[in-house]
């Protein structure tokens, strides 16, 4: 099993150290998050939790600084289903960091039963698309001030599935757990033009709690198959090859899978939706940024 296991999932790693960076990971409390930031601040970062469950997210870094000597992590508030939330973590940040030099995207939600945020968007598409939207646009004067600097992505293989509802975002109309995920990982894909170094990671079958709501077939599936899955730590690879390699060497909008650049759907590199959800998610939070 273990031989079989090793063939289907890569390993990776690198000595690449990063003292004096600072990174702020969202959803850092559980999960490949917790490993990512884990991860950086072993190589020297400063790390900074982005959590909505702050009691989750202050026992994560306690977690962190026992297992990593000397490691500079700290838990903030974040809630990506509140824009309030998002704007008072992003006036934390300049009130308290002179630099940001990463920011990776990473939380989520998965398949949840229809649910809206706080501003009244669908759940996933609030959350995996507009959160993490919303917070880079607050943030992407500071992360060009400390430039080179670069953004990262969570999308998923279900990307290949998705397609942008702009008819329906409210889904109000014909709402599916896995369609509406599928739309959300495909626009993080199409979410990588920034004027900074930006990039989508596809972890892969990762076993985690993100896999809370689906439905008990589909648990039960996965917990036959979890041996061939990706532990989180094994699910951080690529979030972290792509923080911590020559930037000659990626390419900026690319979409990375197993530690190296992959193809994403052909839905996921067309411009002119990309170009389109980027006008419908500025009208939607009442933004410019162009």
């Amino acid at each position: 099993m273990q031989a079989l296991r090793s063939q289907l999932i890569p390993q990776w790693s690198s000595d690449v150290r990063l003292e004096g960076k600072t990174a702020i990971v969202t959803g850092a409390n559980v999960g490949i998050g917790k490993e990512t930031a884990k991860d950086l601040a072993g190589r020297g970062a400063r790390v900074i939790l982005a959590c909505r469950d702050m009691a989750r997210g202050e026992q994560a870094a306690r977690d962190i600084m026992r297992e990593v000597k000397g490691a500079k992590v700290v838990a903030r508030h974040l809630d990506l289903a509140d824009t309030k939330s998002i704007c008072l973590f992003a006036e934390n940040i300049y009130n308290n960091e002179k630099t940001l030099h990463f920011l990776i995207n990473n939380a989520g939600v998965a398949m949840c039963p229809f649910a809206t945020t706080v501003d009244g968007y669908e759940m996933q598409f609030g959350v995996n698309h507009l959160g993490h939207f919303f917070l880079t646009f607050l943030l992407l004067d500071l992360l060009k001030h400390s430039a080179p600097s670069r953004v990262i992505n969570l999308s998923s293989v279900a990307h290949n599935m998705g397609k942008i509802q702009f008819d329906d975002l409210s889904g109000d109309r014909a709402y599916h757990p896995v369609r509406a995920y599928a739309q959300s990982k495909l626009a993080n894909v199409l979410f990588t033009t920034l004027g900074v170094m930006a990039y989508s990671v596809d972890p892969g079958m990762v076993n985690t709690e993100i896999t809370r709501h689906l439905g008990r077939p589909l648990v039960a599936i996965t917990k036959t198959i979890g041996f061939l899955m990706k532990t989180p730590a094994e699910g951080a690879y690529t979030s972290i090859y792509c923080t911590v390699t020559p930037e000659s060497q990626l390419l900026t909008g690319g979409y990375y899978k197993d530690c190296a650049g992959a193809e994403s759907s052909r839905a996921g590199q067309d411009d002119g939706t990309a170009l389109k959800l980027w006008a419908v998610s500025c009208h939607m939070l009442g933004i410019r940024w162009r």
